[in-house]
C-alpha cells in the first residue's frame, strides 16, 4: 500500500508512513506535532480507503490518498486508487441502473421518493425545507416515466421552490408491480 500526499503543488507517493511524515516535516507550513503523527498513523493502519484531509490552517489543507499504484504515473491514470472494486464494475453498475430505469415494462409501479419541500410556519410565517418521504403507484410504461408522472403529480400540489432528486439519484426508487394492480 503505497500514501499520495498534496499540499498545493507540492506532491509525492511514498511506500511507507515514515516517508510521509519526513516529506510533512519537510514543509514547514504545515506544523507537524505529536497529535497529528499519531493521527497519520491510526489512519494509515485503519483498513479505511476514502482520502483523508487534514486542516493546516482556514480553508487551507493537505490530503493523503491509500493507493496501490506503485508510481505516480500510474496514479495520476487512476490506476489502483481501490484495490477491492475495480473501474469496470463501478461503470457495469451504473450501466445496469440507467438500463433498468429506461428499460420499457408497461404496467403499474411503485415509486418512492424523498424530496425537500417548502413549507409555512404559521407562528412566524416563514418558509422552511423540510425532508418528505412520498410513496405512489402509478400506472407507466418504465422506471424514469413512474418518476416523471410522481413529480408532475407533486408540482402542482407543493410549493414551487420545493426540491426534487434526480431519478438516478439515491432519493428515488421504483419496484414494478406487474401489469395488473
Amino acid at each position: 500500500m503505497n500514501l499520495y500526499l498534496r499540499y498545493f503543488d507540492q506532491e509525492t507517493l511514498v511506500s511507507n508512513v515514515e516517508e510521509a511524515l519526513d516529506f510533512l516535516g519537510s514543509i514547514p507550513e504545515i506544523g507537524l506535532n505529536q497529535d497529528l503523527e499519531a493521527d497519520i498513523r491510526d489512519y494509515v493502519a485503519s483498513d479505511v480507503f476514502y482520502p483523508k484531509r487534514y486542516k493546516v490552517r482556514q480553508r487551507v489543507y493537505f490530503i493523503i490518498i491509500k493507493t496501490t499504484a506503485p508510481t505516480m504515473a500510474d496514479f495520476k491514470e487512476k490506476k489502483a486508487l481501490r484495490p477491492t472494486v475495480p473501474v469496470v464494475e463501478k461503470h457495469d453498475l451504473a450501466a445496469s441502473a440507467m438500463t433498468r430505469l429506461t428499460e420499457t415494462q408497461p404496467g403499474w409501479y411503485e415509486g418512492v421518493i424523498d424530496f425537500k419541500r417548502v413549507v409555512m410556519i404559521p407562528a412566524t410565517g416563514k418558509h422552511e425545507y423540510r425532508d418528505t418521504h412520498f410513496v405512489a403507484q402509478c400506472k407507466a410504461n418504465s422506471g424514469q416515466d413512474c418518476y416523471t408522472r410522481i413529480v408532475d403529480y407533486l408540482r402542482g400540489r407543493v410549493d414551487g421552490r420545493s426540491q426534487f432528486p434526480s431519478a438516478k439519484g439515491k432519493s428515488f426508487h421504483f419496484k414494478y408491480l406487474g401489469m395488473w394492480k
